[in-house]
């Protein structure tokens, strides 16, 4: 019972009587006027309890089997003991990567095997909201989810998770171990009040970030793999609809539509919903719209969901610099930006990495192939330039940043260059050391700088885009990437047309027909280098008129117009004689000879085939000297001098396994199969066949490697090592 006294029957306070736990004894009171007493009669039952507070399995929960086993393994009765035993486990990453549907998961797997018999405790911390839950604020939650009533829970925290740990002690000894899952916590501080102390207890956390101070077992989540992304779509779309086979009956437009939703759980969830509540609307269609679309995100939110609202709540907890970084690094062009990169666009001597690591823990950048490179997930990088979109403000940052970013990729793409062109007698270029460190950094820089040159679409950009475009068809043609060197030289030709120079327009379509010679659109690259040609010719540019004839010629042998070939061939070689271009002269010399051998002027020829092989020995230009000596080759087997031929063909291979060139190595080796097979020795034959086919592999192509472990198979012979 308790009894307390209305306020009007007596003054003083604790004079009046004294406190004996429920009750008041009010025996001695001194009382100045009436007195009245109100009872209050309460009985006691046992305070109620929140420990069967799992959530429901997430409907339709697709993949992550080895993410599952490795957690029940952590968890469940089987889990290691001793010092190895994982009495917290944290599970991380971007925000609608599917965490807590995973937590959950487990949690329902370890429980139905009987692992914790005394309960489970699930807390939302709310960790990335406006209002995170304090650690006493979590305290309190699970003392009275375990039972406790108000008034027994301490003021002090550390007073609560004394108290916390001995209840779960108590309620071991009575009915088991619980499990208790911390959902949404963004900070160590929010979880380490939690760690229950042991009795086969355990702690399962979910955060956005990489708790690594806890000493837990960590798991970071990556997006699903395509094959679970199409069974998401799949089974979710049948959930709605049993009969809905839209996905099963357009595999490739689902795989698309996954794509676009970056394989990311809660986009795939948000798209088979819009899809769910419009039955006749086909997954392509949806697919189109979100490619379509300036801002992906805005198609993926149906109301109650929205990626955009989930990595708002991680990108308004950032630190000033690191959402600086953030939202400049989703404007990096290509899909991993190196330290050098991200340097240029923070406007910095080095890159931020702490900033970087930091990010990196949150989930927002991830490591890209190599250490030294960052991306992003592709909806990050949307809403990253989102961000900067949606700012007047943010889009001057952005357009600064790209510039920085463009200037670095001109000036250390145009020293690759120097370098790849370079031979001696030249000056020697600066900013990297040498070929093989040129060839290096373009190929770690590529696919940016490739897409840097798709920036000259913008007027602001257009200048050093198409400077950029110029500097990387050297390489491209070196490296055979004859997709790319189509995409630089025509995004740098539009530009170059847009903004009325007609001599970089001439340039970027030589340039781009022998990109399409080398992809067999001959008729096209004939095109694009007699377009130039007049260009040059009216201009008055000797030397470029020169090139664009040589590599007409190559197309006009291409496509079978071999007359007209020899007479493009000795255009430039007339040109580049008259010049006195000692470096340009042997090029024309070389391809003239190839197209007098088609013509069956051998003699001729080899005459060609030897001023070349001679002019390049003198000029120092070992690579284009090993390609002479190739195409000498040629011609001399054609009137039967097959060991002088054979001879050639070993100098050229060393050349060209100095240089790493494994195309022109394969192509040799070719050469020298059929040279054998001339001299009816088919077994040597075989065996150079087989190493042609190592060698184009080497060099990505495939299909020259296909053929030539076909011609090897076709030949028998005894096999001999290659």
């Amino acid at each position: 019972m308790r009894v307390r006294a209305g306020a009007e029957a007596f003054r003083g306070d604790r004079a009046m009587g004294n406190e004996y736990g429920d009750h008041l004894d009010f025996r001695g009171g001194r009382f100045a006027g009436p007195f009245t007493a109100k009872a209050e009669y309460h009985e006691h039952g046992p305070a109620p309890t929140a420990l069967d507070a799992l959530p429901a399995r997430a409907v339709g929960f697709t993949g992550r089997g080895p993410e599952l086993r490795a957690l029940i393994d952590a968890l469940g009765p089987n889990a290691a003991g001793g010092s190895e035993t994982v009495v917290v486990a944290a599970v991380s990453g971007l925000g609608g990567i599917g965490k807590t549907a995973l937590a959950v998961e487990a949690g329902h797997g370890v429980c139905a095997l009987g692992s914790f018999p005394g309960g489970v405790l699930f807390l939302d911390l709310h960790g990335y909201d406006d209002d995170p839950v304090t650690a006493d604020q979590a305290l309190e939650a699970v003392l009275r989810a375990l039972g406790t009533e108000p008034e027994y829970i301490p003021a002090r925290a550390d007073e609560r998770a004394a108290l916390y740990r001995s209840t779960l002690a108590e309620r071991a000894r009575d009915r088991g171990p619980v499990l208790i899952l911390a959902d949404n916590a963004s900070s160590p501080a929010q979880v380490r009040p939690l760690f229950p102390g042991g009795a086969g207890h355990r702690l399962l956390v979910t955060s956005r970030d990489r708790l690594s101070q806890l000493g837990a077992r960590l798991m970071a989540l990556d997006e699903l793999s395509p094959a679970e992304a199409y069974e998401l779509l799949d089974r979710a779309l049948r959930i709605a609809h049993p009969a809905d086979s839209r996905v099963a009956d357009d595999a490739r437009g689902a795989a698309e539509l996954a794509v676009l939703c970056g394989h990311l759980p809660l986009a795939l969830q948000i798209t088979a919903g819009l899809l769910a509540v419009d039955p006749d609307k086909p997954v392509a269609e949806l697919a189109a719209e979100l490619t379509e679309s300036r801002d992906r995100l805005d198609h993926l939110d149906d109301g109650e969901r929205s990626v955009r609202a989930a990595f708002d709540l991680s990108y308004r907890r950032l630190p000033a610099d690191q959402a600086r970084v953030l939202r400049l690094l989703a404007l990096a062009p290509g899909p991993e930006a190196s330290n050098e990169v991200v340097a240029a666009l923070v406007g910095l001597e080095a890159a931020p990495v702490r900033a970087l690591e930091a990010l990196a823990r949150a989930h927002l950048v991830e490591r890209g192939s190599e250490r030294r490179l960052w991306r992003l997930h592709d909806l990050v990088r949307v809403y990253g330039a989102g961000v900067v979109a949606g700012d007047t403000g943010l889009v001057a940052e952005g357009e600064a940043a790209r510039a920085r970013a463009l200037g670095f990729y001109h000036r250390w793409a145009g020293a690759a260059d120097a370098w790849l062109q370079w031979l001696p007698g030249m000056a020697v270029p600066g900013l990297l050391e040498g070929r093989t460190e040129a060839l290096a950094w373009l190929d770690g820089e590529r696919a940016g700088l490739v897409a840097a040159v798709g920036w000259a679409a913008e007027e602001q950009h257009a200048e050093t885009a198409v400077g950029l475009a110029e500097r990387l068809t050297v390489y491209l043609s070196w490296r055979r990437y004859f997709d790319d060197a189509i995409t630089v030289s025509s995004g740098a030709r539009a530009a170059a047309h847009r903004s009325g120079d007609r001599a970089i327009e001439a340039m970027a379509s030589d340039s781009l027909g022998d990109a399409l010679r080398q992809v067999g659109r001959v008729e096209e690259a004939i095109e694009a280098h007699t377009r130039a040609r007049e260009v040059f010719l009216a201009l008055g540019d000797r030397y470029s008129e020169g090139r664009t004839w040589d590599r007409l010629g190559l197309s006009l042998r291409e496509a079978g117009r071999v007359e007209e070939a020899i007479e493009a061939h000795t255009r430039a070689r007339d040109v580049f004689l008259t010049m006195g271009d000692r470096y340009r002269e042997p090029h024309a010399w070389d391809n003239l000879g190839n197209a007098l051998r088609e013509a069956g002027r051998v003699e001729e020829a080899i005459e060609a085939h030897t001023r070349a092989r001679d002019a390049f020995l003198a000029t120092g230009d070992r690579h284009r000297e090993a390609r002479a000596r190739d195409n000498l080759g040629l011609a001399l087997q054609k009137v039967g001098r097959v060991q002088e031929a054979m001879e050639g063909y070993e100098k050229a291979l060393k050349i060209y396994r100095e240089l790493d060139d494994w195309y022109c190595t394969g192509r040799t080796f070719h050469n020298l199969a059929l040279a054998h097979l001339a001299a009816h020795r088919s077994s040597e034959a075989r065996a150079y066949w087989l190493r042609a086919g190592d060698a184009y592999a080497r060099a990505g192509a495939t299909e020259e490697a296909a053929q030539a472990r076909k011609a090897a198979e076709e030949t028998g012979g005894a096999s001999l090592t290659p």
